[in-house]
Parts: C-alpha cells; structure tokens; sequence
C-alpha cells in the first residue's frame, strides 16, 4: 500500500534522502522535541508518584529510568505510525496535504520503521529488566488492537464516544508500564493512589484529544472530524473545560492521597484557571489564535500537572538528600 504523489506533493522533499525526509515527517507528525519532553514528564511522574505514594526513598536507576522513557517515548511513536495506516483512506481524500499522502514517506517505510521500534523495545527491555515485558506486552496487544479498531470499526464511528474512550485507554496502560518502573521491579504491589494517577493520565488524554480538534470556524474542512464541526464552537469549548475541569478534580484527589496537602490543591488550582483562559477567549472571539491556543493549553496542562503530582515533589526530595 504506497501513496501517489498529489498536488500537496514538493518534489524537493520527496525525493531527498530518508533521513531528511523522516526528519520533515517527525516534525509535522510528532515532533521529537515536544513529545519527547511531554513523555519524559509523563514517565517521570508516574515513576515519581509510585515511590512517593509507597514512601520509598529516591529514584529508580537512571539506567532503568533512560530505558523505560525510549520504551513509552517509542510506544506513542507507535501509536502515531499504526493511525497512518488506520487512517490511510480519509487522509488520502481529505488530508492530501498530510506527509503520506502527498508522499513525503510510504507505508512501506512507516512499516519497517515500526518493525525496528518493536525489535528495540523487545531487546532493550530484555536485556535491561526482563521483568517488564510483561507489562510492555499488554500495551503493545492493545495498541495492536487499536489499530485494527477493535475489529468494530464501523460501530465505533458511529459511537465517537466510545471510540475515544477506546482509544485513550491506551494512555493509562502506558502509564502502568511507566509505574512499573517502581513497584514492578521491586517486585511489591502497586500503591492504591495508582487509580486516581491513571485515571488522571486518561482524562488529560481526553483533554489533549479535544484540544487539539478546537478549530476557528474559517478553519473547519469536509472530511476532518473536529469536536467544534459537530457540536459547534460554543459547545467544544464548554467541553474542552468540563474535561479539563473533571481532569483537575482527580489531580486534587492524587495529590491528596499522596499527602500534598493543600499546597497541591493550590498549584493544581491556579495552573487549571491559567489553562482555561484561552477557552473563554475562543468562547468570545473563535478566532483561529484562540483556537491554536486551546491546543497548546492542553499541553501545558498535562506537562504541569505530571509534575506537580510527581516530577517536582520528586526532584525537590532528591536535592534534599
């Protein structure tokens, strides 16, 4: 299955060498630098947060730490590679200007790109902490799963509550692998305040999809699902916040089972209403800005709230030491 060239296509991109040309894809398609960050906070808290909850001293080996990033970095790399293939016939009629499409990489090369990831995931954990694979092996069986949609994929578009859901779930199972890092190799029980961590990981999961399908009404184009398309404006953006409200709601309730106290509730509390302002500028004005604005608050909600549940409180213990 190899893509046609279209009217989107540059020659000059094209038909450079690969690694220019995976260069251009992973920056339009999942830039390293902003994904990379986003998931070593995300991997970091939630190794972080398990010690914490478990009132365990320190950090895991920088060696396991460095190992269990590549491998959740990689994970969600997967993810945005197996959507190329399961979206292949809609980005080929409606989002020609998309890398594949218009021919920047084939599937051919997307496939054997895949092919390597797994093969480095499966001898990295391995040889690093065999133990984990197990866990590792229950989120590559879903994210395979996934992209067969389950094999229900006409229901599933018909439900988009449920394909999302569906979906996301994949975020909270990357989580447990990530946590693994803690209580799987220490070969003891995973901490209860796990539940409220996972659940918050696929809550903000929900908020960064919604986010990032805002769009200003001059933006909106046959054939491209966005929640501001099917429930208008007004509508996604109330969404957007109920989600991110809901999200808060159980950040408040791991910080408070991790004993942060009100300190927790406070900074949680002030980074969500900093996060909400761009939705109520889109409420006003749907403008293209406020929209783009939504996406990046999105982020900046997970990234913070990852590292005030685990990354800060985690650093601040291991510089008192």
């Amino acid at each position: 299955m190899e893509t046609l060239t279209n009217p989107y296509s540059r020659p000059e991109e094209n038909n450079a060498p690969l690694w220019k040309r995976l260069y251009i894809y992973q920056k339009e398609r999942f830039p390293l630098a902003g994904h990379g960050l986003l998931v070593a906070a995300f991997s970091f808290s939630a190794v972080a947060y398990s010690r914490i909850c478990r009132g365990e001293d320190g950090f895991v080996s920088w060696k396991v730490f460095l190992a269990g990033v590549f491998t959740t970095v990689s994970l969600f790399l997967l993810v945005r590679i197996f959507d190329e293939f399961k979206d292949a016939k809609e980005d080929a009629l409606y989002r020609r200007e998309l890398p594949v499409p218009r021919g920047l990489v084939s599937f051919r090369e997307l496939r054997n790109i895949g092919i390597i990831v797994v093969c480095l995931q499966v001898g990295l954990n391995a040889v690093v902490f065999p133990k984990m694979l197990l866990l590792y092996a229950l989120a590559l069986g879903y994210l395979l799963l996934m992209s067969k949609e389950f094999f229900v994929a006409d229901w599933l578009k018909r439900h988009q509550f449920w394909y999302v859901v569906s979906h996301m779930l994949i975020i909270p199972l990357i989580d447990i692998y990530a946590s693994g890092l803690d209580w799987m190799l220490e070969g003891v029980r995973a901490p209860g305040g796990l539940l409220y961590f996972f659940a918050v990981s696929f809550m903000s999961g929900i908020v960064l999809e919604i986010g990032r399908k805002i769009r200003a009404p001059e933006q909106e184009s046959e054939g491209v699902l966005t929640y501001s398309a099917m429930l208008g404006p007004a509508g996604s953006a109330v969404l957007w916040i109920g989600m991110l409200s809901l999200s808060l709601l159980l950040s408040i309730l791991a910080s408070a089972y991790a004993g942060y106290g009100t300190t927790g509730t406070i900074i949680l509390s002030v980074i969500y209403v900093v996060c909400c302002t761009p939705a109520l500028l889109y409420l006003k004005h749907k403008s293209r800005r406020a929209g783009k604005m939504i996406e990046g608050a999105s982020a900046a909600w997970t990234i913070a709230m990852y590292l005030t549940l685990g990354g800060v409180p985690m650093i601040e213990r291991l510089l008192n030491v």
